[in-house]
């Protein structure tokens, strides 16, 4: 898969280095990935979730952070939308717009 704004996991785990290994552990795993749909990507990530409008949340990290993220299968190119704590995740109103 083709990752679009890497720069956002970048920006993130300068802020929160805990985060840093399982960020580009996501990051490795996915890129080397060839989806084809949501159950192919449940079966690299067990606690994924389908939020709707193409968009899917990863639990990073033993669920302490959250990574949204717009999957374009037919393109293969994962966009990411936003990362960061679980706690900031939960104040999201709209998720299927980020």
């Amino acid at each position: 898969m083709h990752i679009i704004s890497i720069r956002k996991l970048k920006d993130f785990f300068e802020t929160e280095p805990e985060a840093k290994v399982a960020l580009q552990d996501w990051y490795r795993i996915t890129k080397k990935a060839e989806w084809n749909n949501f159950s192919e990507i449940r079966q690299t990530f067990n606690s994924l979730d389908a939020v709707g409008n193409s968009r899917f949340v990863f639990n990073i990290r033993g669920n302490r952070y959250r990574l949204i993220v717009k999957v374009m299968f037919s393109i293969k190119r994962v966009y990411i939308r936003w990362v960061g704590k679980h706690l900031d995740y939960d104040k999201i109103i709209n998720i299927k717009n980020i």
